[in-house]
């Protein structure tokens, strides 16, 4: 073999191996990167519960609209549905969903109802007849009809709404404010008309 072919293909080999030793630290560099972004990016999951007929998305601190509707719903049931006998159980089941803003005050109107409805055996029933969710304002509206009857007298039904703000904290929900009116969803739209309407008069 001529030196010169034997320089040639050295120089060569040389070559081809700063060429990898580049590529390789390309390759490092963007498996640091893609491991940074992986670590940072924060999980989704995914769930499909049986009372729920689509899929809903939670991650630590954000939640889809099924997701709220679904609470809204779950909580206007339990608010809605109380008997003197329920009413110590609801307490309970609500307690962990509150804000510690919210707290005090929703467990101090929860007790002051429940004496009465124990004074006056009085049970209320909660039918559900709309369940909505409003992006700009992040409220969850539900509305239907609530029946109340005591024990020797006729039921008497009206119209109700249960209006919630609910956000979600390391993958639970949290309920941070709570509006409960004989009236359609005030809806920022509704709102607008009722302030128009006033105007008005």
């Amino acid at each position: 073999m001529k030196l010169t072919q034997l320089l040639e293909s050295w120089n060569l080999v040389q070559a081809e191996n700063r060429l990898h030793r580049v590529v390789l630290v390309g390759l490092v560099i963007t498996n640091g990167i893609s491991a940074l972004a992986a670590l940072r990016t924060e999980r989704t999951v995914v769930l499909v519960p049986p009372t729920l007929t689509q899929e809903v998305e939670i991650t630590r601190n954000t939640a889809s609209s099924q997701l709220k509707e679904a609470w809204g719903l779950y909580l206007a049931e339990l608010l809605g549905n109380v008997t003197p006998a329920t009413s110590e159980f609801i307490t309970k089941a609500l307690a962990p969903l509150l804000s510690t803003d919210l707290y005090r005050a929703v467990m101090d109107a929860m007790a002051e109802q429940i004496n009465a409805l124990k004074m006056d055996r009085v049970a209320t029933s909660f039918k559900p007849r709309e369940v909505s969710f409003e992006k700009a304002t992040d409220k969850v509206f539900v509305s239907g009809e609530l029946t109340t009857q005591g024990p020797n007298s006729k039921a008497e039904t009206r119209n109700r709404t249960y209006e919630f703000v609910i956000s979600t904290r390391n993958y639970r929900p949290r309920l941070d404010y709570i509006d409960v009116y004989p009236d359609e969803p005030r809806t920022l739209e509704r709102l607008k008309v009722l302030k128009q309407q006033q105007e008005h008069r």
